[in-house]
């Protein structure tokens, strides 16, 4: 059997198998069901996504994986604006999961990003899951919310020293990131049946995303 892994831009010919990848990656794991498969769907059409930043993972030639990235942007309190990435969704199947291959895929992207010149990422997430991978609070970097908030769950990764000089930014997420959730639902309904069901991580997530940092 070949084992070889391989990350390469996603092709128009992966989209169902990522979007599917996507779904049980995500399935009942922050809500029941989830939303993050129709998201990977409708972004590809949006100006701010980046498929030069849109990666898949494979393992003996199967797709395993994916991350895909949009644009975002801070602003200072000047009005400055400064073009930055973030990413979502990052997916690994189930099987696969916690063996290092999501690890590999996102250390690739970090790679590839810097080389076309970005130099800083701001997510949401578990932080358990990333700051592993170089992420930081947002309060270190004095990126706040809109409302002068800092999520515990938004994080940060400078891909170039100096790239953030401590002033206060305010993060801007792309339109690409907000979906309609009655047409993601209609988009699910037509796919393969899964059971919708309530579990522990659900509370875990809405306990961390309503978490601001002081």
């Amino acid at each position: 059997m070949n084992d070889a892994v391989l990350i390469r831009n996603e092709r128009e010919t992966d989209y169902q198998k990522v979007e599917e990848i996507t779904r049980k990656a995500f399935w009942n794991l922050y809500i029941p069901g989830c939303v993050e498969h129709y998201l990977a769907h409708v972004m590809r059409g949006h100006a701010d996504f980046l498929p030069e930043l849109d990666f898949v993972v494979e393992i003996g030639g199967q797709v395993i994986g994916n991350i895909m990235y949009t644009k975002a942007k801070l602003i200072d309190e000047c009005g400055e604006e400064k073009e930055i990435l973030t990413f979502a969704p990052v997916s690994i199947l189930p099987e696969y999961q916690r063996k290092g291959y999501g690890k590999r895929m996102m250390e690739y992207s970090f790679e590839r990003a810097a080389a076309l010149g970005y130099d800083t990422i701001v997510i949401f997430g578990n932080p358990g899951n990333y700051v592993g991978r170089g992420f930081k609070s947002c309060k270190k970097y004095n990126i706040c919310m809109e409302d002068g908030t800092f999520p515990a769950a938004m994080m940060v990764k400078v891909l170039k020293p100096g790239a953030l000089d401590g002033r206060k930014w305010v993060y801007h997420d792309s339109p690409a990131m907000h979906i309609d959730e009655a047409q993601a639902e209609q988009f699910d309904a037509a796919l393969e049946y899964m059971e919708k069901k309530e579990q522990p991580s659900q509370e875990e997530f809405y306990i961390l995303s309503s978490a601001v940092l002081k």
